[in-house]
């Protein structure tokens, strides 16, 4: 189990540091389809079994962001397909928080 999943989020601000290229890549190490683009926000492409279940996926994720103070964007396209990414934008790139919400999205899944 990741040890993200332990953790909370953290508010952010201005002053919160972004993330450097090898604790990137030591945080995306502990996910699973999580990609990074430009060190400045992580992706993932999920595909559900139909609308239904891709809605009720969004709604989890949306209670779970909530939860953390910590809130993705992401679309719903085609039927059936949801594109989720996360960075922090106060900072303007990626903080652990990102991270931490990713291993928790990827728990919803499981």
């Amino acid at each position: 189990m990741s040890s993200l999943l332990q953790k909370k989020c953290d508010a952010c601000n201005e002053k919160t540091p972004a993330l450097g290229a090898a604790k990137i890549g030591s945080l995306l190490s502990e996910l699973r389809g999580w990609r990074v683009e430009d060190e400045k926000s992580l992706h993932k492409d999920l595909v559900f079994k139909d609308f239904s279940q891709a809605m009720m996926f969004v709604g989890a994720m949306a209670y779970l962001a909530e939860r953390e103070g910590h809130h993705p964007d992401f679309s719903v396209h085609g039927w059936n397909k949801v594109h989720v990414t996360l960075s922090t934008h106060a900072i303007g790139g990626l903080s652990e928080n990102d991270f931490i919400l990713a291993a928790k999205i990827d728990a919803l899944l499981a």
